[in-house]
């Protein structure tokens, strides 16, 4: 989360340097206009995927690890030592 200014400022001047591609009028722009407009939609979906959902699902995926000596883990233990 320290890094989220950076990226922030880094994503809109990108933005700010291709909304001008995406709209211009001149020789060739039909071009940079399709160049430009998949870049746009890369610059505003990649800092969400990686300040928002790649961090949650980081914690939904992970397992939490137990100490070997847990309550829980020592109540299944002698269970399945006694049966």
């Amino acid at each position: 989360m320290q890094q989220l200014r950076p990226k922030a400022m880094a994503v809109a001047v990108i933005l700010v340097g291709l909304f001008p591609i995406m709209q211009g009028t001149g020789t060739g722009s039909e071009v940079m206009q399709r160049i430009a407009a998949p870049m746009v939609g890369g610059m505003i979906t990649a800092p969400l995927l990686s300040t928002f959902v790649i961090p949650a699902a980081y914690l939904l995926l992970r397992k939490p690890r137990e100490p070997a000596s847990s309550p829980r883990l020592r109540f299944w233990r002698k269970r399945r030592t006694a049966a």
